[in-house]
Formats: structure tokens, C-alpha cells, sequence
């Protein structure tokens, strides 16, 4: 299965084009964003789950990177609000379940096979936000091919001052800008190298989560 394969060209989702898939457990279903091959394959989806919905203990051989967006998202005993984001490394394994449901942002298969941290950030903590050029960033994860954060930028502001060598984000609350284009609370944006200076904070700000440089085969 190929969703958005072209990683040298832009791809955008919103939410009225969210289209809803069952996943092989009952009660978790998921929107592709993009996606190179099976039910095993790089991929990056907004996963639901509802009440007490559960996958079976599995391992992931690629790696795990997620965001979680509403409810609660529990591995076993260890439990993740909205705001938590966490990063599983290649060769992990955990049981994911919610009691309550849950909406999560998922990343698989997309870090190296050296790659061994886990992290386990909640963005919800004021002291998990620094001030950088004018905006609030909430640093996730940096190594030297990708930085991953959470940023808030007040009204009008330009998302990118420079060329950037690739970039994903999806927009977690207010708007973005492009032109004539707006990007509302739940949009997905995946851009190739180049410069963005047309991309700006709506009229309310915008938070969003930001990974850059991290594309395969974009330079």
C-alpha cells in the first residue's frame, strides 16, 4: 500500500479529508498520512482507539514515535494523557491499550537501527518550554538528522526564516497560513526542501509539532 509515497513532493491532509480505516484490532482504527507498504510498513497515521481497545504485546523493529492528542494512551501499566510524547526505539516492544479511549500520533519504522533512546516527555509541564526568537518551543527529541518540537507561535508569525531541509508537521491548535490556504487544529503538512516564507501563523497563533531535516531521500 502506497499513501503519499513521494517524499520530493509536498503532501497535506486536513481534516475534512480524514478517512477512517479499521486496523486488524477491533476498536482501533486510523487515518494514513503516508505509508510504504503493509500492515508492517513505514508509516505515519492518527490512530483511535476506543474504551478499552488494546493491540497484542508486538515489537517494533523500526522504532515508534508518538504523539498522544486526546485521552489516554497506556503501555501496560505506564499511562500517557494528551501531551505526552514518547519515542520507542528500534527493537522495543510494549502492549498499547486505553481504558478511556485515545486519539494518538503515530510514527513507525522511521528511526535508525542504532538509534537507542526512549523518551518519555510530558509537554504539558511549563518547564518543558523554552523561548526561542520570539516563540514558545518545547524541545522532543534532536540528533544529527532530525529535531522534533512542539511550537507555539503567536499571530503572523513566519514558520520558517530560513530554507529547511525537509519538514512534517501537524497543526495541534489554531491555524496556519499558507496564502490563501488555512490549515486548521488537526492538519498535516509534509514538506521537501526549500523555502516557506509564505507559511504563517493564523489569526489566533498556532501550536504545532515541527520535525525537520529527517525525509529519506531529500536533501
Amino acid at each position: 500500500m502506497f499513501v503519499n509515497p513521494d517524499f520530493s513532493s509536498r503532501a497535506s491532509v486536513r481534516p475534512a479529508d480524514y478517512q477512517w480505516v479499521a486496523s486488524p484490532q477491533p476498536g482501533v482504527e486510523r487515518v494514513m498520512l503516508d505509508r510504504l507498504g503493509g500492515e508492517k510498513a513505514r508509516a505515519t497515521s492518527i490512530v483511535r482507539y476506543a474504551p478499552d481497545s488494546k493491540f497484542p504485546p508486538h515489537f517494533h523493529p523500526g522504532g515508534e514515535e508518538v504523539l498522544v492528542l486526546s485521552g489516554t494512551f497506556s503501555e501496560g501499566d505506564q499511562h500517557y494523557p494528551a501531551g505526552w510524547y514518547l519515542r520507542n526505539p528500534p527493537g522495543s516492544s510494549h502492549q498499547p491499550c486505553s481504558g478511556p479511549g485515545a486519539t494518538i500520533f503515530v510514527k513507525l519504522w522511521q528511526m535508525p537501527a542504532g538509534e537507542t533512546r526512549r523518551v518519555r516527555i510530558d509537554t504539558r509541564v511549563t518547564s518543558a518550554w523554552l523561548r526561542s526568537d520570539g516563540r514558545e518551543v518545547c524541545p522532543l527529541f534532536s540528533d544529527p538528522t532530525e529535531q522534533v518540537s512542539l511550537q507555539r507561535l503567536p499571530a503572523g508569525d513566519v514558520l520558517f526564516s530560513e530554507a529547511v531541509p525537509s519538514a512534517e508537521l501537524l497543526v495541534l491548535d489554531g491555524a496556519l497560513r499558507d496564502g490563501a490556504s488555512s490549515y486548521e487544529c488537526g492538519s498535516w503538512l509534509r514538506l521537501p526542501a526549500g523555502r516557506y516564507p509564505g507559511i504563517t501563523a493564523g489569526p489566533q497563533g498556532v501550536t504545532l509539532y515541527l520535525k525537520t531535516g529527517h525525509l529519506p531521500g531529500v536533501a
